[in-house]
């Protein structure tokens, strides 16, 4: 079992930047892919980023390439969502996730996932 929690989130204003951080107990860390994801009210569970095992790859959705960060501190057993010049559309729960190597896209790639944390962005 992993055991994941986000912290980070809050209200913020368009173009402004939150960093979101996802620590993780349990099983051995560097043996996971990670995974971000969001979901806004009434839509679907969808893909933000994910990072490799050792860091050394990293993926984006279209929607936050270029403005959302991801990277992962193995001996912190942590993982960070950097989000630059944030957008009302990025308004959503926040959820990281951990599943195995390599990475993927999808939701069910995941097998452990945190309880998410609000990002809001005000216009």
């Amino acid at each position: 079992q992993v055991q994941l929690v986000e912290s980070g989130g809050g209200l913020v204003q368009a173009g402004g930047s939150l960093r979101l951080s996802c620590a993780a107990s349990g099983r051995t860390f560097s043996n996971y892919a990670m995974g971000w994801f969001r979901q806004a009210p009434g839509k679907e569970r969808e893909f933000v980023g994910t990072i490799s095992w050792s860091g050394s790859r990293t993926y984006y959705a279209d929607s936050v390439k270029g403005r959302f960060t991801i990277s992962r501190d193995n001996a912190k057993n942590t993982v960070y969502l950097q989000m630059n010049s944030l957008k009302p559309e990025d308004t959503a729960v926040y959820y990281c996730a951990a599943g195995p190597t390599p990475e993927g896209l999808r939701v069910g790639r995941y097998d452990y996932w945190g309880q998410g944390t609000q990002v809001t962005v005000s216009s």
